[in-house]
């Protein structure tokens, strides 16, 4: 007879904003009664984290919020005005958003391998990618938050010409600069600036930043009366404007920003040490730098069975786990159409991923039942998997 999970630990826990801290905002839409259209909440928020950037030790770009990470994305790729159906390289390893976005842009996912240690689709990578199949852009992806190498992308985009579109969702507080095109974030709730939905770009280029902006807006163009008329649709775009609710939230969020990336920093930092410190389990971590933030928690193990056994154990005892960015992106039946080159450090590390509950909120306590069920999971046959009073 089965039993019940001794301890419930959550893989995800969002920590959004109090009452308190979002209601000045609140008490700003009140009196202004400007509710969406490019609020003054909206302009404010757009300016803090354009000042976030420039504080990163670089010149302050331009910010264009929208809906979300998503759609983000898809007006980035439209305004850069490709050819329907061009091939756009993005990494197998990614969320179905990445791949969603490109296709709903009118263009084509071309998928590629990572790189074994960071688990990024990097310069380099994408380099020998376009020596192997014709390419026109390229969406890498700030893999689980970690960060993109900007100069690196601005290299490449000086040697190929090619517009190069970051996928930094969960980036924010690492992915420092835009490289030579744009970066996209997400501020979904369960990212770690939420606003509990919407998202931003990021660019130098003011035509680009232009561009996006007026496809964010049913394409109407509010700024160019040399070239049509002030409120006529000179391209066909959507409606994806942040509201000032949701810039409320982003804001209140922004206040609390400093403290929370100092608070997942430490969290992650002892949480993963003492999982090092397992005997016998082997694993391997996203090669990331030591101030990253993370968003999730992810680890490889040492083989495939290893991961299922660990996976079934947690999960008997009440321990969320998760198989992040999984299946591969040309591995879903929506997508199963779209071109794909070899892929054999993915496929590898597809078949001993791991994510593991990692949030704000995960105390002392509920880190060492993680570890401590872990440890177990390393010391048991596959036949005790399921025993949950073990």
């Amino acid at each position: 007879m089965e039993t019940a999970p001794i301890a419930r630990v959550p893989l995800l826990s969002a920590e959004l904003p109090s009452l308190d801290r979002i209601a000045p905002y609140l008490r700003r839409i009140d009196r202004s009664r400007w509710y969406s259209n490019f609020g003054p909440l909206v302009q404010e928020l757009e300016a803090r984290l354009a000042d976030s950037f420039r504080a990163n030790g670089h010149a302050t770009p331009r910010v264009i919020t929208v809906g979300n990470g998503t759609a983000g994305i898809e007006l980035a790729l439209r305004a850069l005005d490709l050819p329907a159906h061009s091939p756009v390289l993005v990494p197998a390893l990614t969320f179905v958003a990445t791949a969603t976005a490109v296709l709903s842009a009118g263009l084509t996912p071309i998928v590629w391998d990572v790189d074994a240690d960071s688990w990024l689709l990097t310069p380099e990578l994408a380099m020998e990618a376009t020596g192997r199949t014709a390419v026109r852009a390229v969406v890498p992806v700030a893999t689980f938050g970690c960060p993109q190498d900007s100069d690196g992308w601005s290299r490449f985009h000086a040697r190929t010409g090619l517009p190069v579109v970051i996928d930094a969702a969960a980036g924010f507080g690492n992915q420092r600069d835009c490289g030579p095109t744009c970066a996209v974030f997400s501020m979904h709730a369960t990212k770690p600036l939420a606003a509990g939905e919407g998202g931003f770009i990021v660019t130098r280029d003011a035509r680009f930043a232009t561009a996006v902006r007026q496809l964010s807006n049913f394409g109407i163009n509010l700024t160019d009366p040399d070239a049509a008329p002030i409120g006529a649709v000179t391209m066909v775009g959507t409606n994806a404007k942040m509201s000032e609710y949701h810039a409320a939230v982003g804001l209140a969020s922004l206040d609390m920003w400093p403290e929370s990336a100092t608070r997942r920093r430490a969290i992650y930092r002892t949480y993963t040490d003492a999982i090092q410190s397992i005997p016998n389990l082997n694993t391997q971590w996203q090669r990331a730098p030591e101030d990253c933030v993370r968003s999730v928690c992810c680890l490889l193990l040492d083989s495939q069975p290893r991961r299922d056994r660990a996976e079934a154990y947690l999960d008997a005892k009440g321990i969320g786990t998760r198989r992040w960015y999984l299946p591969l992106i040309d591995r879903h039946p929506a997508f199963a159409h779209i071109a794909h080159l070899p892929t054999p450090v993915a496929d590898a590390i597809a078949d001993r991923l791991l994510g593991i509950p990692f949030h704000l909120y995960l105390d002392s306590a509920a880190q060492a039942l993680v570890v401590e069920a872990l440890a177990a999971a390393t010391r048991k046959r596959v036949r005790a998997v399921y025993d949950t009073t073990a």
